[in-house]
């Protein structure tokens, strides 16, 4: 059986990353397709080469492969995978929308329904300075175009994933379809419990608008006697770093050994996204710390809020 698995882009590693680490590891053998791939740390990809689309040639994509948003639907169907009997795709974006034979078998592992398109439209659109004008207009459009497509690609996949209950809600609304739910891989047995707790709060995560990191970083620079520490790097740093008080220190991308030595030594680990899943929430509670979360999206299914029997954390309103 030939097996090819398609991953949205390959561009810092993540939850979705580690996912896609555990499909590799299931289905050695398999091809990979990525719409661009510019990802330093290769062990998620166990060695494998990747085929990419047109946009990995296209003009600044290794910065702003997220400006191509319009051009992907087009791109990812653009992969010739006829000659394969299962294809199985890790999608977030557009990744299950790659062109199947009635023939094949088809197997989409949805970390969530295009974001910017269906319930976060509006967020998306303000976080972009995107809500009136002509500029607000087109977009407006080409959301609604993207909203069609994306509901339409749901069609050619035989058996949907989602990882999370929260998500397989968000995919019978947006497909009328049923997912079955299987979590992320999340290995606890590296992340080792730590008693010592020393005193400072820590946040990691890709720097993108819906994680929040901004808001993090705003709540404790108007409350200087708590120190944050912040581990990421994405698009929005510069952002986010002109918002740092001097009690906040971003440390940018870190290897997965200094991560783990933060979380298991800061007194609280704050996540303030309306997350899908949310890897990292467990690896915190793992570490014997406690997590400050957003109380709505996956987190709900993750931290065991106070109140309840053995609780590992808080949540915290919008």
């Amino acid at each position: 059986m030939r097996v090819a698995i398609v991953h949205d882009w390959l561009v810092a590693p993540g939850g979705a990353e580690k996912v896609l680490e555990q499909i590799i590891e299931c289905f050695p053998d398999a091809d990979l397709f990525s719409l661009v791939d510019f990802l330093e740390d290769r062990r998620p990809l166990h060695g494998k080469p990747v085929t990419t689309s047109f946009i990995q040639r296209l003009p600044f994509a290794r910065r702003r492969y997220d400006a191509y948003l319009p051009l992907m639907p087009l791109a990812v169907q653009q992969f010739d995978l006829a000659d394969y009997d299962l294809i199985i795709t890790s999608s977030h974006t557009v990744a299950k929308g790659v062109l199947v034979g009635p023939d094949q078998t088809h197997i989409s592992y949805v970390h969530s329904p295009m974001r910017q398109a269906w319930d976060q439209q509006h967020e998306y659109l303000r976080e972009a300075g995107l809500t009136r004008g002509p500029k607000s207009w087109l977009m407006r459009a080409l959301l609604h175009y993207l909203r069609g497509w994306d509901s339409h690609s749901a069609n050619g996949v035989d058996r949907l994933i989602a990882n999370s209950q929260f998500v397989a809600r968000r995919m019978m609304k947006t497909y009328r379809r049923d997912a079955a739910v299987i979590p992320p891989p999340v290995n606890v047995d590296e992340f080792e419990l730590c008693t010592h707790k020393e005193d400072f709060y820590l946040t990691a995560s890709r720097m993108v608008p819906y994680k929040r990191i901004d808001l993090i970083v705003e709540a404790f620079s108007a409350t200087p006697h708590r120190k944050l520490i912040v581990i990421g790097d994405g698009p929005e740093m510069a952002a986010i770093r002109a918002k740092a008080g001097p009690n906040v220190t971003i440390l940018g991308y870190q290897p997965i050994g200094v991560l783990k030595s933060y979380l298991q030594r800061a007194r609280a680990f704050v996540f303030a996204a309306e997350e899908d899943f949310g890897i990292v929430t467990l690896e915190a509670q793992a570490c014997g710390t406690p997590v400050i979360a957003f109380g709505k999206g996956g987190s709900l299914e993750t931290v065991v809020p106070v109140g309840d029997a053995h609780p590992t954390g808080i949540y915290f309103g919008s």
